[in-house]
């Protein structure tokens, strides 16, 4: 069927949409190419976009499937006329209107939404406003290997996996938590335990000495000190590392003095001093050359006693969170281990054992240091992950519930 452009191109005003029950079969009776132009000026005038391309389109469609059959017909003008998926219901409702009262066909028409997909990489600051940008609904797909680094086995990293669980081990914050102390300052309550006389008397001398108001004092709190006790051994080489970060990190987050660091091998080395670097990786070079039993064998109830004799009962575990990095094996006698652990138990505030074995399945305490040291930790964790490190550090401030001393 030949389409005259003349008529697609007639305005449709001055067109008449056909109209009554008869529908199509009347208006085939009508110049083909008035009553697509008119259609078409129907759609433009609801707000369809209806270009004369796809109009000549949609009349030559016709002319193929036929005025008679309205459900082609309509399928015809769906596929050339409709552009968006917004404007299928307007086409439904122009269709039915203009065509007499014809039916459309029963469908369910199904409306797609435009969907922006971003990648989304955390250290990519130029990613938000890429996706701020863009048209329709952003779904931003979000991938990091913080989360999948931070479950994985320290023994099992390569060098570049290192570097990156190294960051995330310095930038922990790790603090403990805060305890009274002998001193005591000036308290702006009303009440409190402790009066203070001298501001009483010096603030109520305009009023003869009579204390009128009075003036208070309050205790200091002061964090508690912390001990890091490092097994540095040769079964402990896969892990002594990521602990002596998780130390520096402690040594950096508290004022100078209130961590102690120690790392046990065949002896016991104080390294305080080595760890007060404020670059991490000049502070572990320096431990390892302070250090001359890395990597080697245990002594490790031999050297906790030398840690009370000289150093923790003397003060400095009084009170203090105790953290002993260990797997737990020992060359020495557990009757030492078990004497010693009890000391320590008896003047420490609270002692946790970092042991990265304990994640291992179907784990058991059973080599003789460990077995001897258990009955006086108050906290028995792993330490294999940086996840456990978090978990650590959680501990170690008391933001995390910590079960009661078990003693055999």
């Amino acid at each position: 069927m030949s389409t005259p452009t003349d008529g697609v191109a007639a305005r449709s005003d001055d067109l008449e949409a056909p109209s009554g029950s008869a529908g199509v079969s009347k208006a085939s009776g009508a110049a083909p190419g008035r009553l697509f132009a008119g259609f078409a000026g129907a759609l433009r005038a609801s707000g369809v976009a209806a270009p004369t391309g796809a109009v000549i389109t949609f009349a030559e469609a016709a002319g193929l499937v036929g005025l008679e059959n309205p459900e082609r017909l309509y399928w015809a003008g769906m596929a050339t006329l409709v552009r968006r998926p917004e404007d299928v219901d307007v086409y439904r409702r122009v269709f039915a209107a203009f065509w007499g009262g014809v039916g459309v066909p029963s469908v369910v028409t199904e409306v797609h939404q435009s969907v922006t997909v971003a990648l989304d990489d955390e250290g990519d600051d130029a990613g938000g406003d890429e996706m701020s940008e863009a048209d329709g609904d952003v779904k931003a797909l979000r991938w990091s290997s913080v989360e999948v680094l931070a479950d994985r086995d320290l023994s099992g990293l390569s060098e570049e996996e290192w570097l990156e669980a190294n960051k995330l081990i310095s930038a922990m914050k790790v603090t403990t938590d805060l305890r009274p102390s002998r001193r005591t300052r000036p308290s702006r309550r009303r009440a409190g335990r402790y009066p203070d006389l001298r501001s009483t008397m010096r603030d109520n001398i305009r009023h003869g000495g009579t204390p009128i108001r009075r003036a208070w004092r309050e205790q200091v709190e002061r964090p508690r000190k912390m001990v890091f006790i490092l097994d540095v051994s040769g079964s402990m080489d896969s892990y002594a590392r990521a602990m002596a970060r998780f130390a520096h990190a402690a040594v950096s987050s508290r004022r100078s003095g209130s961590v102690e660091v120690f790392t046990v091998g065949t002896r016991l080395s104080r390294v305080t001093r080595q760890m007060a670097k404020s670059d991490p990786e000049a502070a572990l070079r320096q431990v390892a050359c302070a250090v001359p039993d890395w990597s080697g064998g245990t002594r490790l109830g031999e050297s906790i006693g030398e840690f009370n004799q000289k150093w923790g009962v003397r003060g400095m575990a009084r009170g203090a969170v105790v953290v002993i990095c260990s797997d737990g094996w020992d060359r020495g006698d557990p009757e030492v281990m078990d004497a010693e652990m009890a000391r320590l138990a008896r003047v420490a505030h609270k002692v946790i054992w970092v042991n990265p074995l304990k994640a291992t399945p179907g784990y058991a305490p059973l080599a003789r240091g460990m077995a001897a040291a258990l009955a006086y930790v108050d906290v028995f964790v792993e330490g294999h992950s940086v996840s456990s490190l978090q978990q650590l550090a959680r501990l170690v401030v008391g933001q995390a519930r910590t079960p009661g001393r078990a003693r055999a």
